[in-house]
């Protein structure tokens, strides 16, 4: 899971502190530790802090000699911390990782390969994601959770307007009519919220008209593929030509999700791990349904899930291995699948995690598991994903128009993708 448009940062001035107690074991013995141990667990989401410290009580009640200490950074600095961290040699025994920086911290060695540890087993999660953090053969985090994104909306905004609420067979189309008639300015309501997030929003409106962002085999860019350019031009239609979304200063002043959990854009797409947020929301009555289906009729969403690693200089290796273990049960799985947080990455779980909040319908993430493509990525994704995002934001904030921009993010891409 990403929050919001995709930004890779470098180092920054701050470390996450590693915590514990000493231990003159190297990270690559593989031994047991011989005493007490605190294993420090970096994260990043607020909302899902309860469920991980309830699997982290779990793992200690079995596990009485390893304490863990759960370090929270909100996910705006988690990057910029923890690669000075990894540098450092203080980064968190286990952490989160996501699939467009695993080939880069692993490829920089600073993550244990799971594949040599003994039991180790990745056979109950879906083989996607299995290879989303493979790199030459070995397999460095354990899946965590899966996302896909799915078009929120206020039941009680479309009641008021009179709009029939979003379906399965929702085209384009359907949105655009929607978003028209439930805009409302007077009210300080839009009809629909589009900002240039690519995950929520940009990478799914691309492969819904046939696009790509970029080539299954990882090495030539498609955002000059002039199906990209009509997917691009969809969203940013939103705010230029119907203007029924805020525009992108607006957006940057009140962030999107936080526009549609507080009754001001009738509709919004974004991920299943959102869902805590707006069902925290005072007043929101809302639900949520597919993504609609491009022009031709092409459905997708982008699938996304995040995985648990072992820092490679961690003094505690097994005792972090253990852990690792447990974070990939079946129970731990459960724990996250009941409180509702993320939609577990073991398989046959998913039903479990629908059913923890029944007003929502929540079957519409797994219903679109058909038509899902795997989140673009490549082995160094950072090199092309800032500069891709600043030029999206250029773009959207009316600097640069579509077409111009779109060959220039094609152009850059490809530069950094040959170099790998």
């Amino acid at each position: 899971m990403f929050r919001k448009a995709l930004v890779l940062v470098g180092a920054g001035a701050l470390a996450l502190a590693a915590t514990g107690c000493s231990s003159s074991k190297s990270a690559s013995s593989g031994q047991a530790d011989s005493g007490p141990v605190t294993l420090t667990y970096g994260i990043w989401d607020t909302k899902q802090k309860p469920a991980m410290q309830e699997i982290a009580d779990a793992f200690h009640a079995a596990h009485p000699n390893i304490t863990i200490d759960i370090q929270l950074t909100p996910n705006a600095d988690y990057w910029t911390k923890l690669q000075t961290a990894a540098a450092s040699g203080t980064a968190p025994d286990v952490f989160w990782m996501n699939t467009p920086r695993v080939g880069l911290y692993a490829g920089q060695h600073q993550l244990l390969s799971l594949s040599d540890k003994p039991g180790f087993d990745n056979s109950p999660f879906p083989k996607s994601l299995n290879a989303s953090y493979t790199l030459d053969g070995k397999q460095y985090g354990m899946p965590k959770d899966f996302d896909t994104v799915g078009l929120w909306y206020n039941k009680k905004l479309f009641d008021a307007a009179g709009v029939k609420y979003p379906t399965a067979s929702w085209t384009w189309q359907d949105v655009i009519s929607a978003a028209q008639k439930l805009n409302d300015p007077g009210k300080g309501v839009w009809g629909i919220a589009s900002p240039d997030w690519t995950q929520e929003n940009l990478f799914n409106t691309i492969l819904q008209a046939g696009g790509q962002p970029i080539t299954p085999d990882h090495k030539k860019s498609g955002f000059d593929d002039p199906k990209s350019v009509a997917g691009l031009q969809y969203a940013l239609d939103f705010i230029t030509k119907y203007h029924v979304s805020p525009t992108a200063q607006q957006m940057t002043d009140t962030q999107p999700d936080q526009l549609f959990a507080s009754g001001k854009a009738a509709m919004f797409a974004d991920g299943d791990y959102d869902m805590p947020e707006y069902k925290a929301a005072a007043g929101l009555d809302a639900d949520v349904a597919p993504l609609p289906a491009g022009p031709d009729g092409k459905q997708a969403t982008v699938i996304n899930g995040l995985a648990n690693v072992i820092y490679a200089k961690t003094k505690h290796p097994q005792a972090a291995w253990e852990f690792v273990q447990f974070l990939g049960s079946k129970q731990a799985n459960e724990i996250q699948a009941k409180t509702g947080t993320v939609i577990p990455a073991y398989n046959g779980l998913s039903a479990t995690w629908v059913a923890s909040t029944p007003q929502y319908h929540l079957q519409s993430f797994i219903d679109q598991l058909a038509v899902a493509v795997p989140y673009p990525v490549s082995k160094n994704t950072a090199a092309w994903a800032t500069p891709m995002q600043a030029t999206l934001d250029q773009i959207w904030g009316g600097k640069l128009d579509l077409q111009t921009g779109a060959k220039q993010i094609a152009d850059q891409m490809n530069a950094e993708l040959a170099k790998e």
